[in-house]
């Protein structure tokens, strides 16, 4: 049995428990504070467990495998692989200062107070750069560090900047962008690769089809060629004859941009009636 751990509430959780289910495994978690839960249909046990744990637990092998954002992994500094990024939980880690504060450059940095729930990256980041500042741990609530005086800057997650905007801060520059990540422990047996290589099979099908769209026109034939030459498809696209005479319909798969790029020429070329619709596994 393969055991996964994922965020047990917060911002990653809900999205993790929605591509266990897009990958066809049921997992009830309908119980408060429930740490554990079976998987129904796949050999799998879920833990939910604190985000900074799971790097912990995935390199002692007490989970094999774990979601786990970026920024955790990095910080966390354990012995685990990241085997696959999934796609969701995307944010930054950034510098912010006060928005009536210059910022030309890292160097900026050099002597400054920087309050952050990032040390290892933060002094990692510094170093790289040969700047010396000092690092304030703080578990929460770091952007309010500048405000009450305890240090000069700091870097945070930040996803919209609101956050930042509402506390007197801007960002001054990305030091990580970070999503959710599957790491695995290094120690998995062999039925357990196994089961790893199923489950990412499931999720990669389930990604590929991730704003890929079904799209389907009726057109003329003898402007088939022209047509095709827009949108040539994944491979080609399927041609199949309508009832109407000299009329076929063309069917594709395109991105949601390919789409939106194509569609003028498309209606130019002579297509007609095009109908789009979601994709929701893909196999290739």
């Amino acid at each position: 049995m393969l055991k996964l751990a994922i965020q047990k509430s917060g911002r990653l959780y809900e999205e993790s428990m929605k591509l266990i289910k897009e990958c066809g495994i049921e997992v009830s978690n309908n119980i408060k504070d429930q740490l554990k839960a079976l998987a129904t249909n796949f050999p799998m046990e879920v833990y939910f467990l604190r985000d900074d744990d799971i790097p912990q637990y995935v390199e002692d092998g007490v989970a094999d495998i774990g979601f786990v954002g970026e920024n955790v992994i990095y910080e966390a500094g354990k012995d685990v692989d990241v085997v696959d990024l999934l796609g969701f939980g995307k944010c930054r880690l950034s510098i912010a200062i006060k928005k009536s504060d210059k910022y030309e450059g890292v160097q900026s940095l050099q002597g400054k107070r920087i309050a952050t729930s990032y040390p290892h990256i933060v002094q990692g980041y510094l170093a790289n750069n040969k700047v010396d500042a000092e690092i304030h741990t703080i578990s929460g609530s770091v952007e309010i560090a500048p405000g009450i005086g305890l240090t000069d800057v700091i870097c945070d997650l930040v996803s919209s900047g609101s956050t930042l905007f509402m506390n007197g801060l801007k960002e001054a520059e990305i030091i990580l962008q970070s999503e959710c990540a599957l790491i695995r422990s290094r120690y998995l047996n062999t039925e357990k690769e196994a089961l790893l290589e199923k489950l990412l099979f499931r999720i990669q099908t389930v990604r590929k089809a991730k704003n890929k769209k079904y799209v389907l026109m009726n057109v003329p034939n003898d402007k088939l060629e022209a047509i095709i030459q827009v949108l040539p498809g994944m491979k080609s696209p399927t041609v199949l004859p309508l009832a109407a005479k000299g009329w076929s319909s063309l069917h594709t798969v395109l991105s949601e941009n390919e789409f939106w790029e194509n569609i003028q020429q498309l209606k130019n070329a002579g297509a007609e009636d095009v109908l789009v619709l979601p994709i929701e596994k893909m196999v290739i």
